[in-house]
């Protein structure tokens, strides 16, 4: 059974629905919550499930390779296979990136290559879409590499943008697939039906 552990940094709606989808199909352990502060939702709910929390935050560290070399640590002592990022906002450093190389996956409300990188994330990746008139949106799940958002691409949902649409409600109903294809993907990986060779990636 592979170890996960999941990183988040608000009210962890996409770490619930890992939770979910593992209570019905046990497919991964969830060792641990490693969230960016102390008093997120995130955090509440790894309490309700028995999860074990860890924070990590930033002003109680030097820097961030500190804070990070810190991470590496507790996570080998757990002995963890693969890294979730459900709505993780800190930077993260190259150096943690190749401790961990293809063993970290992270979920962005987009349609990557689209309105993704520095400085999109929440509520500023749908107010850009709905700015440029884009028809289309969605979530992908991809992999972690130095490149925000630059990682393989594991899989996608698409969502039509409906007239009217604000910033909210475009997020509401992407976040809805978002809560379908983060566990899909967590499960598949735990289970090692997914191949990544350079930046083409297959689901079995």
């Amino acid at each position: 059974m592979k170890r996960i552990a999941v990183f988040a940094s608000g009210g962890g709606t996409d770490f619930q629905s890992v939770i979910d989808a593992n209570q019905g199909e046990h497919f991964c352990e969830i060792s641990a919550l490693v969230a960016s502060k102390e008093g997120i939702g995130a955090i509440e709910r790894a309490k309700k499930h028995g999860i074990k929390a860890y924070v990590f935050a930033k002003k109680d560290y030097l820097d961030l390779e500190t804070l990070y070399a810190e991470l590496t640590a507790l996570l080998n002592k757990l002995q963890i296979d693969y890294i979730v990022l459900a709505g993780w906002l800190k930077i993260i450093p190259q150096s943690f990136i190749k401790t961990f190389a293809d063993r970290i996956i992270n979920i962005h409300p987009s349609l990557i290559p689209a309105f993704c990188g520095a400085g999109y994330y929440g509520l500023k990746v749908h107010r850009a879409v709905l700015e440029y008139g884009a028809k289309i949106s969605g979530c992908t799940v991809h992999f972690v590499n130095e490149v925000p958002d630059g990682g393989a691409i594991i899989a996608q949902t698409a969502v039509k943008v409906e007239d009217g649409d604000t910033p909210e409600t475009l997020q509401a109903r992407i976040l809805a697939e978002e809560h379908k294809l983060l566990p899909y993907c967590v499960k598949k990986l735990c289970e090692g039906k997914i191949e990544k060779n350079g930046r083409k990636v297959t689901i079995k």
